[in-house]
């Protein structure tokens, strides 16, 4: 049955409040009270929603990796190459992940060893899946230099995400990792794509679209 309209926003804000300190503290700093303050509810009503507060950091994640296949699709939909897809999609989920609070948590919380113990697997694959198959794609288009293979492509490619990420948000709070991938994507594309490929993105209108 559908959440009453009142109670599906205890939910968000619960989500919201822990989203904010979980990404500020990390899990393990959070106490339950901590949430509760900051969402402004009881005891009672955070149990009416969530079983523990891994089962909040669970449906956090849930909501942030429900995400992206819909980022996919419409970005699929737009009828661009998929060197282009894969440009445009990754830079929206980075711009996401800088602004959005649920997201930039679900992101933390996949990458915290003591949640992988709790039994909530990490993401790493997932992503690097989603970017071996626009790679593959690209492949099958002609996009890609020779040698350039899509597996490895996807693994650098995730560990330069994650690892600006990081960087963007211990320094800046998020603010330049839009900035630091757009530098990345400048420095590896010249290593991925065909030349044809490269002449025409980097005399499209800015630079690439």
């Amino acid at each position: 049955m559908p959440q009453q309209p009142r109670a599906q926003v205890t939910r968000e804000s619960i989500m919201v409040a822990a989203a904010s300190e979980f990404d500020r503290l990390g899990y393990a700093a959070v106490p339950l009270s901590l949430i509760l303050e900051r969402s402004g509810v009881s005891k009672g009503a955070f149990y009416f929603h969530f079983p523990s507060k891994i089962g909040l950091a669970a449906a956090i994640m849930a909501a942030e990796q429900a995400i992206w296949p819909e980022l996919t699709r419409r970005w699929d939909e737009r009828g661009l190459d998929a060197l282009r897809t894969l440009i445009g999609s990754t830079t929206q989920a980075v711009e996401l992940i800088s602004n959005d609070p649920i997201v930039r948590a679900g992101v933390r919380l996949s990458t915290d060893p003591e949640l992988h113990a709790s039994g909530l697997r990490p993401q790493y694959l997932n992503w690097e899946s989603l970017l071996t198959a626009l790679l593959e794609r690209s492949r099958e288009e002609g996009l890609l230099r020779t040698g350039a293979d899509p597996v490895a492509v996807a693994r650098v490619l995730n560990a330069v995400f994650a690892g600006n990420r990081e960087i963007a948000a211990a320094l800046t709070g998020y603010a330049d990792y839009v900035t630091r991938m757009e530098q990345a994507w400048r420095v590896l594309l010249p290593a991925i794509a065909t030349e044809e490929w490269l002449t025409d993105w980097r005399t499209a209108p800015g630079f690439g679209g």
